[in-house]
């Protein structure tokens, strides 16, 4: 094993540790380690780290489940829109996708650079949720959950689409969505979130994904089961470790990250 593959995987242990300890979030970074240190091509890394960050949210939204912190109908109605649009993009815009999009005189932007430069983009908005002072106060329960269901449709399915063109779950786009569209409270739109990003990213890698490339199940399945590994370490520390000093720490390294992408992508070549 080279050394940057031995590094990726500690990666994946420090991805679920970050899960652990923060809630969310982490898994953001398996796009740059799929790509970075072990070197996939666009196509591969989100389509891993689709099943990666599935996984990873499956086993956060249980968790919440349990606490009583998921709405399942609105996880089905915000869900199925998601999945459509993801399902989609991965199935049949994805694959046609030139290596070439277009040039400027001697200026070639390629596939590799739209996808990666739009993952870089919205790493920011991601960073910023994580530096945003959140208020967790419960709010007054509300008699009914009101539903804005072509707005529902139209954010599901972009949610879904971008989800598909960069490999990450976009929980940043899907929990101010539920709070506004659907009307339910901060904690309940968390843990709903984490069930609609895993069932949108695990159907989408398998109705889009696994169908139509190889997959690497070995490598797949060592790299997640690490990352899960992690999601019960940092689980355990959070016991003793201020997860929003830590979560402010990590909203500053994604924004180093993004960065970093720029720089791999749009400088260096």
């Amino acid at each position: 094993m080279e050394l940057l593959e031995l590094f990726g995987f500690i990666c994946a242990l420090i991805i679920g540790i970050s899960l652990g300890l923060i809630g969310g979030g982490g898994s953001i970074l398996a796009v740059p380690v799929l790509a970075y240190l072990f070197s996939f091509d666009e196509r591969i890394a989100t389509s891993y780290s689709l099943f990666i960050v599935g996984m990873s949210a499956l086993i956060g939204g249980l968790k919440q489940h349990f606490k009583g912190y998921v709405d399942w109908k609105t996880a089905i109605i915000f869900g199925l829109p998601a999945i459509v649009g993801v399902s989609l993009v991965r199935h049949f815009l994805v694959p046609i996708l030139p290596d070439e999009l277009f040039h400027i005189g001697t200026f070639i932007f390629t596939r590799r650079m739209g996808m990666f430069g739009l993952f870089a983009i919205l790493m920011f908005p991601a960073a910023f949720s994580m530096l945003k002072q959140q208020k967790v106060t419960t709010l007054e329960k509300k008699e009914t959950v009101s539903y804005n269901y072509p707005l529902i449709l139209i954010e599901g399915l972009l949610v879904g689409g971008i989800t598909g063109l960069i490999g990450a779950g976009g929980g940043f786009l899907i929990i101010p969505a539920l709070v506004i569209l659907a009307n339910i409270e901060m904690k309940v739109a968390i843990g709903t979130s984490l069930v609609i990003i895993a069932f949108k990213s695990l159907l989408g890698f398998f109705i889009g994904d696994a169908t139509k490339m190889e997959i690497d199940w070995e490598f797949l399945f060592t790299f997640t089961g690490i990352a899960i590994v992690g999601i019960y370490i940092g689980s355990y520390l959070s016991n003793f470790i201020d997860g929003g000093k830590l979560k402010k720490a990590f909203g500053y390294f994604i924004f180093i990250m993004a960065l970093f992408i720029f720089y791999m992508e749009f400088l260096l070549n």
